[in-house]
């Protein structure tokens, strides 16, 4: 039976926890997967759908992505979002699975979120489990709805959470109040109380759009 455990890794003198995927470390992967393919950063962008200024900033650690580009990011180099976390993990198969202890799942910060990638050591799986914690507390904080194909859900377990998706009302969660919806839907995550909300998410993702990764 397969066992994928996430296995502790020395930070490079960074202070970092292990499992933490800096800008740094993700640039690096990144133009790692670009060059085995033989990609320019111009291919990389039209395959991914972002500008190639975009590509050639997350290469060089100068910037972040939200999940929806993240995904669009990995869905142009080919790869499931969690060899961009656990590059020599395997793949999702019957009787497979994955055991994340605390503080080793695969981390990834931006201005307005942090991402613990739960289940990174298996790769092609449909959902896609992590812990949140949600920085942004204003709605003007983003510059655009976040959408991917699929389906989302989202537990609150700490604090107060705002859940803003396009074209309808607000809708205020408190601890371990919950939300399911089509993620294909313009949605954004705002922290309604003073401290950062702590989250569950899950993410679906289509059908077509795991098979476009798998082929």
């Amino acid at each position: 039976m397969p066992i994928a455990e996430q296995k502790k890794q020395a930070a490079n003198g960074s202070g970092n926890e292990s499992g933490t995927l800096d800008r740094y470390s993700l640039g690096e992967r990144l133009r790692q997967i670009r060059k085995e393919n033989g990609w320019t950063l111009v291919e990389v962008a039209k395959r991914s759908g972002l500008a190639t200024s975009t590509v050639s900033k997350v290469e060089r650690g100068l910037m972040s992505l939200a999940y929806d580009r993240f995904m669009q990011l990995a869905d142009g180099l080919e790869v499931d979002v969690s060899e961009l976390f656990t590059p020599e993990g395997e793949s999702f198969a019957p009787e497979s699975f994955a055991i994340t202890r605390a503080g080793e799942a695969g981390h990834h910060e931006t201005d307005l979120y942090v991402y613990d990638m739960l289940g990174a050591d298996l790769s092609h799986k449909q959902m896609v489990p992590m812990f949140g914690i949600i920085r942004a507390h204003d709605v003007r904080d983003f510059s655009e709805f976040v959408k991917h194909p699929g389906e989302e859900f989202l537990m609150v377990l700490e604090g107060e959470l705002e859940v803003h998706i396009e074209g309808r009302e607000p809708v205020q969660l408190g601890v371990h109040d919950s939300i399911y919806f089509d993620s294909g839907m313009g949605h954004l995550y705002v922290s309604a109380g003073k401290k950062d909300t702590k989250i569950i998410v899950v993410c679906a993702h289509s059908s077509a759009a795991r098979n476009n990764v798998q082929t």
